[in-house]
């Protein structure tokens, strides 16, 4: 394989090598940089005993995407209040995809950060990118037995913990515009009557932006908390399309100040999940192709 074609092949893999990292590590930044790791590797070895170039690169993703899951899970344990998945600009039309929408939504990605790491890598390859086990195990340096009961631990854990309903992309829509007017004139009474009684709202500042150390909960509470931004001088409400599904996004003098990415059930918001840690929000304005394929 020569230099020029070898460069094609990974360019074509790049979509599904950073959806794998992503789904694997809730970071924009973290899988850029183990897609370039994948890159550095791939470039070195010898082609012409490659088989398969697509299961050769998802080896390699995958053991710098564990590699980089252990190291972020100890660092999450010392993170300042609570942690959310960095928010991911797609394309609109990533919402149709539905299976692609519901892997990359902000509610599997909760889930999957209550896994280990090894639990979080075999469920992606297996469930998401439907993997051999034979594979998998080669990727992560287990036996297929031992990738077979932590994918059935892991599959459970997840189908316990995953949404019970689900709404089509129209109707996440509709409720998302509902609650970027109400956010814009800051109507209480509007913001009530979008927000579930039980709704939760969680912030993720990571000690960087002021966001609160604990989960609000109840729409009264929330709906104030939201009215606050109708009143501060400098902002500009907006909708974009993240993690597959169209969320509100805070601007603040010009700057993105706050994704708040929204779960919808019976045609009202149940939960809120809002990023203003600068750190996640660098890389919001360029949008990431995805893939499964």
């Amino acid at each position: 394989m020569t230099a020029p074609s070898f460069t094609a092949e990974f360019e074509s893999r790049r979509a599904l090598l950073f959806t794998v990292a992503y789904e694997m590590l809730g970071s924009v930044v973290e899988a850029e940089d183990v897609v370039q790791d994948t890159w550095l590797q791939w470039a070195e070895v010898d082609h012409s005993q490659v088989r398969d170039a697509r299961a050769f690169m998802l080896r390699i993703v995958s053991r710098q995407a564990l590699n980089r899951l252990r190291t972020l899970t100890r660092r999450r344990e010392t993170y300042v209040g609570e942690w959310l998945p960095e928010p991911l600009l797609t394309a609109p039309d990533v919402a149709e995809e539905v299976e692609l929408a519901e892997n990359v939504s902000i509610a599997m990605l909760r889930v999957l950060e209550t896994l280990g790491p090894a639990e979080r890598v075999v469920f992606v390859l297996r469930e998401v990118f439907a993997l051999p086990y034979d594979e998998i195990a080669s990727a992560i340096d287990k036996k297929p037995a031992t990738v077979r009961q932590i994918a059935h631990r892991a599959r459970s854990h997840v189908q316990a913990r995953s949404p019970r309903v689900r709404v089509s992309p129209a109707e996440h829509a509709e409720v998302a515009e509902r609650l970027l007017v109400a956010i814009r004139t800051g109507d209480i009474d509007a913001l009530l009557r979008v927000l579930s009684p039980d709704v939760v709202s969680v912030g993720d500042g990571g000690g960087l932006a002021h966001a609160a150390p604990r989960p609000i909960r109840g729409a009264d509470p929330v709906a104030r908390f939201l009215a606050v931004f109708a009143r501060t001088e400098g902002i500009f409400v907006s909708s974009r399309w993240i993690h597959g599904a169209l969320a509100v996004v805070i601007e603040h003098d010009g700057a993105i100040h706050a994704v708040i990415s929204v779960e919808v059930d019976a045609g009202q918001v149940t939960a809120l999940y809002g990023v203003n840690n600068p750190d996640k929000l660098a890389g919001i304005g360029k949008e990431r192709p995805l893939t499964q394929a």
